[in-house]
């Protein structure tokens, strides 16, 4: 129904953005991988897969074209809604996830939350041939940040963790980090990723 939407960006945390398109504002639920590629630039460009439920009508954006059909790739896969598809698109970023199914990576797949043996199995099954055969093209995704650790914290209470057992995984990266000398290395993308496969 929407292919894009184009505006002012108002919010941006790792779960959705919020953008004004003449006085309206619309949230868009996006991945991390998106989170990093629309920065904190004042205005923005999304394409858009728009889902229709019993209780609520969702719009979920993509910085580009090879993430959103990533998206609507994984959807078609039995027992994969919209949210568990995001998640598994902010869990690994899409050339890792891509690589995964085609080399049937079923470790790696389960790392991921929520996502079992048989989620694993059936997706490598659904997705495999269609994705060596279209060939989708993988870019690697940068981005800016600001207090990392509020932003992590917020990203996953938008997924749904609890904010108590969230914000102890994200402190325990940031103290083997600190250890590590590599605090400043260290991007609210990687630490909404570590976090994801603690909690």
């Amino acid at each position: 129904m929407y292919s894009y939407i184009e505006g002012k960006l108002v919010e941006r945390n790792p779960a959705y953005a919020v953008i004004d398109v003449h006085g309206i504002g619309y949230m868009i639920h996006i991945s991390l991988n998106t989170y990093g590629k629309i920065g904190d630039k004042e205005n923005c460009r999304l394409l858009l897969h728009h889902v229709v439920r019993e209780d609520a009508q969702l719009l979920f954006g993509f910085a580009d074209e090879a993430e959103r059909e990533l998206f609507r790739q994984l959807i078609s896969v039995s027992g994969i809604g919209s949210n568990t598809a995001r998640l598994i698109l902010s869990s690994l970023p899409p050339d890792e996830l891509k690589e995964a199914i085609i080399t049937r990576n079923t470790v790696t797949l389960k790392s991921i939350k929520g996502i079992g043996a048989k989620s694993a199995e059936r997706i490598i099954v659904d997705l495999r041939d269609k994705l060596e055969k279209e060939g989708i093209p993988i870019e690697k995704m940068q981005f800016t940040h600001n207090t990392k650790k509020q932003e992590a914290l917020r990203g996953l209470a938008v997924l749904g963790f609890p904010k108590s057992s969230a914000e102890k995984a994200i402190d325990n990266i940031l103290e083997e980090a600190r250890a590590r000398d590599d605090i400043a290395g260290l991007t609210v993308e990687e630490i909404i990723k570590k976090a994801l496969k603690m909690l």
